[in-house]
């Protein structure tokens, strides 16, 4: 059989939720199946790591589709051709974007519905494309994947789809995340908060993140509290930011503040590893991969009530309303003065990562491909 798979968001030194997404089911998937021929069509020159095995044929497709009008072309005129020139039996799009002018199935993966509840925090051409085109993607698509039992409520709600053709297929965690030693976590706080105990948080850097109200957050707390307690924030600046810019300047206990930018794999978990909890008060996730990265290693986790952030961190977190800044707060002062409640957060962690694994995700999304094409 013929897999052909949307791969531009595979992109060395850039990979995100989606993009981690994507590596980590299509590595395994293509290792496990090597009957199959995989045919990775992407928007640029690729690294060659992304080529998992012999059964991968890398197919580059022009153009770069990174604004609505490249989209349309990209997957319009672009990928109808080459699915037609590589005779493919199926295609798999892990972003939530697909093509209405191809016959061959598709199985899309629809992560989110963000931009339905947020539309303020996305720039107007791209939320007009989604709205646009996402009900009819997924009214098109042969089946759908999605992240979480929330995102899959959703989108039942909002396009009508019936559940029986939804499959909830996981995110995971990198194999890098890990409880560290007592020595490990001295290390990271030596290193990244000028060795004291830190609150986390981790993901790129724009409204939905909420990243204002968790800054409000910690200069209350830290009004409250008699205490060295940092805050570490790892991240890029995505897009309208400016808000969190200007507070960044202006915030009293700014130096309390470590703003350390993107990182790889390898030393965002040993900063996830060596923190005291994780603060991650989102507006909106359709999983949340950082709650799952901190229970991993053993971290407990302070989460939004929203979405499907309680279903991701279970009885491992503390829920708060992330539009109460003083909610948040005191959910910190809680997990800082009872070290009993922080250690029953930790236990609960090791039960929960127990339902997530990359191996799992594969598995699931590969069903879920089959189904498409009636195996």
């Amino acid at each position: 059989m013929r897999i052909a798979v949307n791969t531009r968001l595979l992109l060395q030194g850039k990979l995100e939720g989606i993009g981690w997404f994507t590596h980590q089911t299509l590595e395994r998937m293509v290792r496990k199946h090597p009957e199959h021929e995989f045919i990775f069509f992407f928007d640029r020159p690729y690294d060659p790591s992304f080529i998992f095995a012999p059964n991968v044929t890398p197919v580059v497709i022009p153009p770069q589709a990174r604004h609505p009008l490249l989209f349309y072309m990209w997957f319009e005129w672009g990928v109808p051709y080459m699915l037609r020139k590589y005779k493919a039996d199926v295609f798999l799009s892990p972003d939530g974007y697909m093509s209405l002018s191809t016959k061959v199935p598709t199985c899309l993966v629809i992560h989110d519905l963000a931009f339905e509840h947020y539309p303020e925090h996305f720039v107007r051409s791209h939320k007009m494309y989604w709205r646009h085109y996402s009900p009819r993607f997924a009214r098109k698509a042969a089946r759908i994947a999605t992240v979480s039992t929330y995102s899959k409520d959703d989108i039942v709600k909002h396009y009508g789809i019936n559940a029986d053709n939804i499959d909830v297929v996981y995110n995971g965690a990198h194999a890098e995340y890990r409880p560290l030693s007592w020595q490990e976590r001295e290390d990271a706080k030596t290193k990244y908060a000028d060795g004291c105990e830190y609150f986390v948080f981790a993901g790129a850097l724009h409204p939905r993140k909420n990243i204002v109200n968790l800054l409000k957050a910690f200069i209350a707390f830290k009004k409250r509290q008699r205490s060295n307690m940092k805050l570490v924030i790892v991240g890029r600046y995505a897009w309208k930011y400016e808000e969190v810019v200007e507070m960044r300047e202006e915030m009293s206990f700014k130096d309390d503040v470590k703003w350390v930018g993107y990182m790889h794999v390898d030393e965002l978990s040993k900063v996830m590893g060596g923190a005291y909890a994780l603060v991650y008060p989102s507006l909106f996730e359709g999983f949340g991969i950082p709650i799952l990265e901190a229970l991993k290693c053993e971290v407990p986790a302070i989460v939004s009530n929203t979405s499907a952030m309680p279903e991701v961190a279970g009885d491992a977190g503390l829920l708060v309303d992330p539009t109460d800044v003083q909610d948040i707060a005191a959910k910190m002062e809680m997990l800082h003065k009872d070290e009993t409640l922080r250690k029953k957060l930790i236990e609960a962690s090791k039960e929960q990562v127990k339902k997530f694994s990359w191996d799992q995700s594969a598995d699931r999304l590969w069903d879920c491909l089959m189904k498409c094409v009636g195996k």
